[in-house]
């Protein structure tokens, strides 16, 4: 039997507890990456299955590369040095490593493994990596859903490689980045140099809770972002201050116009908002000129950047 060649570049399947996200990326030498598909669909109630033989069905899924990005809370992220012992050996010794800060038993979990690039010019500093660990509890079911679905899975990823990818594309040559995003999950900042994630801060403030919330209350969420950002900078420019971080660049919340002029208040970097057509092309997909859909699915298209 033929073996069906599959689509160049990724399709990331993010699977949200309320909707699917869908994005088939291509990159293309000396080119603009290209987004060739887009999708986003309501979630059926305990009907992941279903939907997603639909979605093959519907969209062909079955002829691509496909990468499932995990949603907050389903893996842990821990910065910690990573053990001295042979290449080979190095996941499962940063198993037992990670194993008190997990909140699942270690002998079941997947571990892997991202190194954190050492600052140029310092010597004498750690050596950091991040280590990357979820239950084979959940990703298990992950992968047979694929599997029964006949959607061929080949990697799983996270959203903070995810928005690293995305980061990567605006950064300007030999300076890092900073860019924070928001979502229904929460809010995520990142810090990257030379298309690398170096640094991650997590902010428990989504961008349902921003939009619903009343004007007193809105207030109070901007300041503590806006402090907590701060933070992270500062932080930033000590552990790494050889890295030049010239901007903040934030994820478009179009229905909280007021946001940004608030943070320009009180961030010490320039800040602006990301534009994706910066970065991308996407002639076939008019729907991401609108700065709300950017944000929709921005981790979605950071996870098909996969390189």
């Amino acid at each position: 039997m033929l073996r069906r060649k599959l689509h160049d570049g990724w399709l990331s399947v993010t699977v949200a507890p309320e909707h699917f996200d869908l994005a088939h990326v291509l990159r293309r030498p000396g080119k603009k990456p290209e987004v060739l598909l887009l999708h986003s669909q309501p979630r059926a109630d305990d009907a992941q299955a279903g939907d997603l033989v639909a979605l093959r069905k519907r969209l062909g899924l079955a002829r691509y590369r496909c990468t499932n990005l995990l949603y907050e809370g389903e893996y842990q992220l821990l910065q910690v040095e990573p053990p001295e012992v042979p290449a080979a050996e190095v996941k499962e010794a940063l198993r037992w490593r990670i194993r008190d800060s997990l909140n699942f038993p270690a002998e079941v979990a997947t571990v892997d493994m991202l190194e954190i690039p050492s600052d140029p010019g310092i010597r004498g500093r750690t050596k950091q990596v991040f280590a990357v660990a979820a239950s084979n509890e959940l990703l298990s079911p992950r992968v047979a859903l694929f599997d029964g679905a006949r959607v061929p899975l080949l990697a799983i990823d996270i959203p903070e490689l995810a928005q690293r990818n995305i980061a990567a594309l605006f950064e300007q040559e030999e300076r890092g980045l900073a860019l924070l995003a928001f979502d229904d999950a929460g809010a995520l900042l990142t810090f990257t140099f030379r298309g690398e994630l170096i640094a991650v801060r997590r902010i428990d403030v989504s961008s349902p809770q921003l939009r619903q919330a009343e004007a007193a209350r809105r207030e109070q969420l901007f300041e503590r972002i806006a402090l907590e950002a701060q933070r992270s900078l500062d932080n930033f420019d000590r552990q790494h201050g050889q890295i030049s971080v010239p901007r903040l660049l934030v994820s478009p919340l179009p229905e909280v116009p007021e946001f940004l002029d608030y943070l320009r208040k009180d961030i010490s970097l320039p800040v602006a908002e990301l534009d994706l057509a910066e970065v991308l092309d996407f002639p076939s997909l008019p729907e991401l000129t609108l700065p709300l859909r950017q944000s929709q699915c921005l981790k979605a298209l950071g996870a098909a950047l996969r390189d």
